[in-house]
C-alpha cells in the first residue's frame, strides 16, 4: 500500500536516508509514500521469483535485490522500492541501494499501490531506462511484461500458466503456476 501522507514539507533524497520511524516509504518528488505490509499472495509469489532468478544468477555479475532503494535520477528527490529489482553494472549499487536505473524491476500489485504501479512508475522506468519491468497482478494472474524499445515500452501479457523468459537475463525462465 502507498498513501500520500499529509505534509507541508518537501523531503530531500538526504532527508530521506535520515528518515529512521519504523516505517517504509517512497519519495516521488520531494513527497512521502507510506508503503504498508505485502499480503500473504504478494510475499509468496515475491519469495518464488526471488528464488528463479536467483538461482539463474547465480555466478553471473548481475545482483537480485528486493525490497530496496532505487533512485532512479541523481538531481531528483525520488526514490522507489521495488519489490525485486536486478542490476548489471554491480557499480550503481551504493550502500542505501541502487544510484540510476536498474536493468530489470518486477512490481506486485496490491490494490492500494496499483495507480502508481500502473501510471507513475511505469512511466518513470520507462524515462530512466529500466530495459524490462514486469507488473504481476496477482488476483488476474497475469504478468504485464513491458520491454522497452527506442525509449517506449511494449507490452505482452502473460498469464501464471505461462513459462516468462526475462528478455534482459537471456535464458532465465520463470513459472508462476504454483499461484495458479
Amino acid at each position: 500500500m502507498a498513501s500520500e501522507l499529509k505534509q507541508e514539507k518537501y523531503y530531500t533524497f538526504e532527508e530521506y536516508l535520515k528518515i529512521d520511524d519504523g516505517n517504509k516509504y517512497e519519495l516521488n518528488d520531494g513527497i512521502l509514500y507510506l508503503m504498508s505490509s505485502p499480503s500473504d499472495p504478494h510475499g509468496a509469489i515475491s519469495i518464488r521469483l526471488i528464488i528463479q532468478i536467483g538461482n539463474f544468477l547465480e555466478g553471473k555479475t548481475c545482483e537480485i535485490r528486493h525490497d530496496e532503494n532505487v533512485r532512479l535520477w541523481k538531481d531528483q528527490d525520488t526514490v522507489y522500492i521495488p519489490d525485486i529489482w536486478v542490476v548489471c553494472d554491480t557499480s550503481k549499487i551504493e550502500n542505501f541501494g541502487c544510484n540510476g536505473a536498474p536493468d530489470f524491476i518486477i512490481e506486485i500489485i496490491s490494490l492500494s499501490n496499483a495507480y502508481r504501479d500502473y501510471l507513475v512508475k511505469l512511466s518513470d522506468y520507462r524515462r530512466a531506462g529500466v530495459k524490462e519491468y514486469w507488473i504481476v497482478e496477482p488476483k488476474d494472474k497475469k504478468v504485464l511484461v513491458n520491454i522497452l524499445d527506442e525509449n517506449e515500452y511494449q507490452l505482452s501479457v502473460y498469464t501464471f500458466d505461462d513459462p516468462i523468459e526475462i528478455t534482459v537475463l537471456p535464458g532465465c525462465r520463470i513459472d508462476l503456476y504454483k499461484f495458479k
